[in-house]
């Protein structure tokens, strides 16, 4: 996750220390959060939990590949349980409870409270459309610390396509009012896609006009169903990440305090430095060195953040079910997480050495960290390809003409980004950016 509000606009909400391990929250709220971890490198990972494959929805970019149906097999609530267990003595922070929906799941609640009790933070990932009012107070009794909820476009038509079902946007809509009513903090979650960056502005005025006070907004992953989706070109994502860097400024300048995130493509955080940097915005170091310390992807997949399926099978984030580290009925998630014998598990807890092409050169590598190395083995086959999202031109990440041709020569080289590169003052960049 980039935090843009932290970043772009200095607003340090409770959960920044996670992310860049200071300046934000209560000491207790850090110790929390941190706590085992001296480094990014060293956090227990956030698991992503797709409690059940079932949904009530079919969304064209479901990277479950879910529907309305049962599925065998799924962990029982004891199962579970023991699952908690181990993640809670394990010290991972947080679970999120994801699907399939997980509001079709009877015991959800049950592990949620049983979650909360083992000091677990717990967040709940649905699509919202089953959140009457009692279910939403339901929700908030259960504990859950935040209720993402997932919306596709201020536009209802856009967002019902992308569901799959009519009047899914009302219904998401009447969801995350109930979850107001009820004292819940929620929030919304919605994945970039040229037919929804379209309408950006639209989703902000949304954002505004209902008072949310936390927003996602995930660069596309092409798993599951996800690979028939229209993605971004590079001109296009730098278009939408300039609308949400304008939009979340508006609003704090205009004093509304909202969290603003972008999610799995870590360039947007060199991305937003270089602009800052350009603008002679005078926290533009403090940027970067926060960036560096996160790591990007070099301290996601496989280090900051996991997951768990329906059945057990844990992987290195939500996108990657196609390749399992292990199951949880056969060993502990602690035990698979450390066991470095996996070699995709030794390559994400050490993935700088690996990297290829344009990440393998990038002089923001150590902010970036080659962002979603499963974007890149879905799209190239191999998990240490250079990152195919990756917008940042060859002379914004410090590529010389020298080293695209011996990248070209090796088979490296992907295509790259002809956006018009961000514009640095002279005097203000030297070669290696913001050196202590």
């Amino acid at each position: 996750m980039i935090d843009i509000s932290m970043l772009y606009c200095d607003y340090r909400a409770p959960s920044a220390p996670h992310r860049y391990g200071r300046a934000a929250g209560s000491d207790a709220a850090r110790a929390h959060v941190m706590r085992r971890a001296r480094s990014a490198s060293e956090r227990r990972p956030i698991v992503v939990w797709n409690i059940t494959r079932t949904c009530n929805l079919r969304c064209i970019h479901c990277y479950s590949d879910s529907e309305a149906t049962s599925y065998p097999d799924e962990l029982t609530t004891a199962e579970a349980k023991a699952v908690i267990d181990d993640l809670a003595d394990f010290g991972s922070p947080a679970v999120l409870f994801s699907g399939g929906e997980p509001l079709t799941r009877p015991d959800l609640f049950e592990l949620a409270r049983y979650a909360g009790a083992k000091k677990l933070h717990t967040v709940l990932s649905t699509n919202g459309t089953l959140i009457h009012l009692d279910k939403a107070r339901q929700i908030k009794q259960a504990g859950f610390v935040y209720v993402g909820l997932s919306l596709d476009s201020a536009v209802p038509e856009v967002h019902d396509h992308f569901r799959g079902q009519p009047g899914a946007f009302e219904r998401t809509i009447r969801g995350l009012r109930h979850l107001v009513a009820a004292g819940q903090k929620v929030g919304l979650r919605l994945t970039l896609s040229r037919p929804t960056a379209e309408n950006l502005d639209a989703v902000f005025d949304l954002i505004e006009r209902e008072r949310i006070n936390r927003a996602c907004f995930y660069h596309l992953v092409p798993a599951g169903r996800g690979e028939k989706v229209l993605d971004l070109s590079p001109a296009e994502s730098r278009q939408a990440v300039d609308v949400i860097l304008e939009r979340t400024r508006k609003f704090h300048q205009s004093g509304r305090r909202v969290e603003i995130l972008t999610v799995d493509n870590h360039c947007d955080g060199p991305y937003l430095y270089l602009k800052m940097l350009a603008d002679g915005d005078p926290r533009a170091r403090e940027v970067y060195d926060l960036l560096k310390w996160n790591g990007g992807g070099l301290n996601s997949s496989g280090v900051g953040i996991g997951c768990i399926d329906w059945t057990g099978h844990v992987h290195p984030d939500q996108f990657w079910t196609h390749y399992s580290l292990g199951n949880v009925r056969q060993r502990r998630f602690s035990e698979i997480w450390a066991d470095t014998s996996n070699p995709l598990m030794a390559g994400l807890k050490d993935r700088k050495p690996l990297l290829k092409g344009r990440c393998g050169r990038c002089k923001f590598v150590d902010l970036c960290g080659g962002a979603l190395r499963v974007r890149a083995e879905l799209i190239t086959g191999d998990a240490w390809a250079a990152e195919p999202a990756c917008y940042l031109t060859d002379e914004e990440i410090g590529l010389s003409p020298d080293d695209v041709n011996e990248l070209k020569a090796k088979g490296e080289y992907l295509t790259a980004p002809t956006a018009s590169p961000t514009t640095i003052p002279s005097d203000t960049l030297s070669d290696r950016p913001c050196t202590e």
